[in-house]
Protein backbone atom coordinates (compact mmCIF):
# COMPACT_ATOMS: atom_id res chain seq x y z
CA UNK A 1 0.00 0.00 0.00
CA UNK A 2 1.11 3.32 -1.04
CA UNK A 3 1.04 6.17 1.75
CA UNK A 4 1.60 10.20 1.14
CA UNK A 5 2.69 12.39 3.99
CA UNK A 6 2.39 15.92 4.53
CA UNK A 7 5.72 17.55 6.80
CA UNK A 8 6.27 20.18 8.08
CA UNK A 9 10.06 21.12 9.40
CA UNK A 10 12.19 23.56 10.97
CA UNK A 11 15.37 23.40 8.49
CA UNK A 12 17.90 25.32 11.18
CA UNK A 13 18.71 21.90 12.80
CA UNK A 14 19.37 20.02 9.79
CA UNK A 15 21.69 19.57 6.85
CA UNK A 16 18.49 19.40 4.37
CA UNK A 17 16.40 16.74 3.34
CA UNK A 18 19.06 14.18 2.17
CA UNK A 19 20.67 10.93 4.07
CA UNK A 20 24.27 12.06 4.41
CA UNK A 21 26.45 10.20 6.56
CA UNK A 22 27.23 11.29 9.87
CA UNK A 23 25.13 14.67 9.64
CA UNK A 24 21.68 15.26 10.69
CA UNK A 25 18.77 15.34 7.85
CA UNK A 26 15.08 15.19 8.12
CA UNK A 27 15.27 12.16 5.48
CA UNK A 28 17.34 10.22 8.08
CA UNK A 29 14.98 11.36 10.92
CA UNK A 30 11.99 10.04 8.74
CA UNK A 31 13.78 7.25 8.31
CA UNK A 32 14.64 6.34 11.70
CA UNK A 33 10.65 6.66 12.65
CA UNK A 34 9.44 4.70 10.24
CA UNK A 35 11.86 1.67 11.31
CA UNK A 36 10.13 2.66 14.39
CA UNK A 37 6.64 2.42 13.80
CA UNK A 38 6.26 0.78 10.28
CA UNK A 39 7.26 -2.83 9.59
CA UNK A 40 8.26 -3.50 6.20
CA UNK A 41 8.19 -0.15 4.58
CA UNK A 42 9.99 0.39 1.38
CA UNK A 43 10.58 3.18 -1.31
CA UNK A 44 10.85 6.34 0.77
CA UNK A 45 10.55 9.64 -1.88
CA UNK A 46 9.98 13.66 -1.24
CA UNK A 47 8.76 16.15 -3.47
CA UNK A 48 11.92 18.66 -2.94
CA UNK A 49 15.30 17.74 -1.46
CA UNK A 50 15.22 21.17 0.39
CA UNK A 51 19.11 22.38 1.19
CA UNK A 52 20.35 22.62 4.55
CA UNK A 53 18.61 25.69 6.32
CA UNK A 54 15.55 25.89 4.31
CA UNK A 55 12.31 24.93 6.30
CA UNK A 56 9.11 23.45 4.99
CA UNK A 57 5.38 24.24 5.52
CA UNK A 58 3.79 21.30 2.65
CA UNK A 59 6.58 19.26 1.95
CA UNK A 60 5.27 15.55 0.60
CA UNK A 61 6.45 12.20 1.01
CA UNK A 62 5.81 8.64 -0.15
CA UNK A 63 6.56 5.33 0.48
CA UNK A 64 5.25 2.09 0.53
CA UNK A 65 4.29 0.33 3.77
CA UNK A 66 3.70 -3.49 4.62
CA UNK A 67 2.34 -3.08 7.85
CA UNK A 68 1.79 -0.69 11.02
CA UNK A 69 -0.96 1.45 12.31
CA UNK A 70 -3.97 2.33 10.33
CA UNK A 71 -3.52 5.25 8.22
CA UNK A 72 -5.96 7.59 10.33
CA UNK A 73 -3.15 6.92 13.62
CA UNK A 74 -0.29 6.80 11.28
CA UNK A 75 0.69 10.55 11.86
CA UNK A 76 0.03 10.46 16.00
CA UNK A 77 2.42 7.33 15.34
CA UNK A 78 4.94 8.49 13.25
CA UNK A 79 5.37 12.18 15.80
CA UNK A 80 6.06 10.70 18.53
CA UNK A 81 9.17 8.58 16.99
CA UNK A 82 9.99 12.15 15.49
CA UNK A 83 12.16 15.21 17.13
CA UNK A 84 10.34 17.85 17.73
CA UNK A 85 11.42 19.92 15.10
CA UNK A 86 9.99 17.46 12.17
CA UNK A 87 6.45 16.72 12.49
CA UNK A 88 3.92 15.01 10.13
CA UNK A 89 0.66 17.02 9.69
CA UNK A 90 -1.41 14.93 7.50
CA UNK A 91 -1.19 10.94 6.55
CA UNK A 92 -3.27 9.12 3.47
CA UNK A 93 -3.48 6.21 1.10
CA UNK A 94 -2.16 6.78 -2.15
CA UNK A 95 -3.25 6.23 -5.68
CA UNK A 96 -1.23 3.13 -7.12
CA UNK A 97 2.18 4.39 -8.74
CA UNK A 98 1.92 7.85 -7.08
CA UNK A 99 5.69 9.13 -6.10
CA UNK A 100 5.97 11.93 -4.35
CA UNK A 101 8.43 13.61 -6.34
CA UNK A 102 7.60 12.12 -9.74
CA UNK A 103 3.82 12.70 -10.00
CA UNK A 104 4.17 15.95 -8.74
CA UNK A 105 2.87 18.59 -11.10
CA UNK A 106 4.27 21.72 -9.32
CA UNK A 107 5.46 23.14 -6.39
CA UNK A 108 5.16 26.72 -4.45
CA UNK A 109 7.70 28.48 -2.22
CA UNK A 110 7.91 31.53 -0.07
CA UNK A 111 10.37 33.11 0.97
CA UNK A 112 9.97 36.34 3.58
CA UNK A 113 12.70 39.39 3.76
CA UNK A 114 12.41 41.53 7.33
CA UNK A 115 12.99 45.02 6.13
CA UNK A 116 13.30 46.95 9.21
CA UNK A 117 16.19 48.96 10.69
CA UNK A 118 16.11 47.00 13.52
CA UNK A 119 16.67 42.91 13.86
CA UNK A 120 14.44 40.68 15.60
CA UNK A 121 15.73 37.83 17.35
CA UNK A 122 12.45 36.46 16.99
CA UNK A 123 12.21 35.47 13.38
CA UNK A 124 16.34 35.44 12.60
CA UNK A 125 15.68 31.89 11.85
CA UNK A 126 12.53 32.46 9.68
CA UNK A 127 13.46 35.54 7.78
CA UNK A 128 16.32 37.99 5.98
CA UNK A 129 17.17 40.60 7.34
CA UNK A 130 17.14 43.49 5.27
CA UNK A 131 17.52 46.87 6.91
CA UNK A 132 17.60 49.16 3.74
CA UNK A 133 14.78 50.85 2.33
CA UNK A 134 13.15 48.30 -0.80
CA UNK A 135 11.13 49.53 -3.82
CA UNK A 136 8.32 47.73 -3.53
CA UNK A 137 7.05 49.06 -6.82
CA UNK A 138 10.61 47.74 -8.56
CA UNK A 139 10.37 44.39 -6.54
CA UNK A 140 6.21 44.12 -7.99
CA UNK A 141 7.60 44.52 -11.66
CA UNK A 142 10.78 42.04 -11.05
CA UNK A 143 8.10 39.47 -9.96
CA UNK A 144 5.66 39.75 -12.87
CA UNK A 145 8.75 39.46 -15.34
CA UNK A 146 9.37 36.19 -14.33
CA UNK A 147 6.17 34.98 -15.39
CA UNK A 148 6.42 32.31 -18.29
CA UNK A 149 8.53 29.90 -19.64
CA UNK A 150 12.77 31.31 -19.19
CA UNK A 151 16.36 30.07 -19.06
CA UNK A 152 17.34 29.90 -15.35
CA UNK A 153 21.06 29.69 -16.18
CA UNK A 154 21.75 32.71 -14.04
CA UNK A 155 19.99 31.49 -11.45
CA UNK A 156 21.62 28.17 -10.86
CA UNK A 157 25.27 27.35 -9.69
CA UNK A 158 27.78 27.03 -12.33
CA UNK A 159 28.29 23.47 -12.95
CA UNK A 160 24.62 22.18 -11.91
CA UNK A 161 23.55 18.54 -11.92
CA UNK A 162 20.35 19.46 -13.81
CA UNK A 163 20.71 19.14 -17.92
CA UNK A 164 17.84 20.95 -18.81
CA UNK A 165 17.75 24.69 -17.22
CA UNK A 166 14.41 25.90 -18.94
CA UNK A 167 11.37 26.06 -16.03
CA UNK A 168 7.90 27.32 -16.45
CA UNK A 169 6.75 30.07 -13.74
CA UNK A 170 3.06 30.29 -13.01
CA UNK A 171 2.73 32.36 -10.64
CA UNK A 172 5.16 35.21 -8.71
CA UNK A 173 4.60 37.56 -6.45
CA UNK A 174 6.01 40.04 -3.47
CA UNK A 175 3.76 40.83 -0.79
CA UNK A 176 4.40 43.87 2.20
CA UNK A 177 2.51 42.68 5.73
CA UNK A 178 4.04 45.21 8.01
CA UNK A 179 8.13 45.09 8.42
CA UNK A 180 8.14 42.08 6.28
CA UNK A 181 8.24 41.26 2.61
CA UNK A 182 6.79 37.66 1.36
CA UNK A 183 7.97 36.42 -2.21
CA UNK A 184 5.54 33.92 -3.46
CA UNK A 185 6.66 31.81 -6.28
CA UNK A 186 5.24 28.60 -8.27
CA UNK A 187 6.88 26.61 -11.24
CA UNK A 188 6.26 23.08 -12.77
CA UNK A 189 9.50 22.87 -11.13
CA UNK A 190 12.80 24.63 -9.82
CA UNK A 191 16.68 24.19 -9.95
CA UNK A 192 19.01 24.24 -7.34
CA UNK A 193 19.42 27.56 -5.08
CA UNK A 194 16.81 29.14 -7.93
CA UNK A 195 14.51 30.40 -5.81
CA UNK A 196 17.19 31.87 -3.46
CA UNK A 197 19.06 33.63 -6.08
CA UNK A 198 16.05 34.96 -7.86
CA UNK A 199 15.11 36.53 -4.43
CA UNK A 200 19.06 38.08 -4.26
CA UNK A 201 18.61 39.26 -7.83
CA UNK A 202 15.53 41.26 -7.11
CA UNK A 203 16.51 42.61 -3.75
CA UNK A 204 19.63 44.38 -5.48
CA UNK A 205 19.00 45.09 -9.20
CA UNK A 206 15.42 46.13 -10.73
CA UNK A 207 13.03 44.66 -13.51
CA UNK A 208 15.63 46.17 -16.42
CA UNK A 209 18.41 43.79 -14.82
CA UNK A 210 16.09 40.65 -14.68
CA UNK A 211 14.44 40.30 -17.83
CA UNK A 212 18.08 39.69 -19.51
CA UNK A 213 19.10 37.26 -17.18
CA UNK A 214 16.05 35.00 -18.20
CA UNK A 215 17.64 34.81 -21.41
CA UNK A 216 20.20 32.51 -20.69
CA UNK A 217 23.04 34.35 -19.24
CA UNK A 218 25.59 33.13 -17.24
CA UNK A 219 25.44 32.57 -13.52
CA UNK A 220 28.15 35.28 -12.94
CA UNK A 221 25.56 38.07 -14.50
CA UNK A 222 23.15 37.24 -11.63
CA UNK A 223 23.17 38.49 -8.22
CA UNK A 224 23.68 37.30 -4.64
CA UNK A 225 21.82 33.96 -3.21
CA UNK A 226 19.98 34.67 -0.56
CA UNK A 227 20.42 32.77 2.61
CA UNK A 228 18.57 29.31 3.24
CA UNK A 229 16.84 30.84 6.22
CA UNK A 230 13.92 32.64 5.05
CA UNK A 231 12.80 29.86 2.57
CA UNK A 232 9.81 27.50 3.25
CA UNK A 233 8.94 25.09 0.60
CA UNK A 234 5.14 25.57 1.13
CA UNK A 235 3.06 23.23 -1.30
CA UNK A 236 3.20 20.54 -3.47
CA UNK A 237 1.11 20.40 -6.48
CA UNK A 238 -0.89 17.11 -7.83
CA UNK A 239 -3.03 17.18 -10.76
CA UNK A 240 -3.16 21.04 -10.27
CA UNK A 241 -4.00 21.08 -6.95
CA UNK A 242 -2.04 21.66 -3.47
CA UNK A 243 -1.83 18.50 -1.31
CA UNK A 244 -2.79 18.98 2.06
Amino acid sequence: MTLRLKLEYDGTGFRGWARQPGERTVEGALRDALDAVVPGWTGLAVAGRTDAGVHATGQVASFDAGGGPPTERLAEALNAALPDDVGVVRAEDAVDGFHARFSATGRSYRYIVLNRRARSPLVARRALWWPRPLDDDALHASAAVLVGEHDFTAFTPTGTEHEALRREIRASAWERRGDELHFTVTADSFLRHMVRTLVGTMLEHGPDTIEPLLEGRPRAAGGTTAPPWGLFLEHVHYDGQAFG
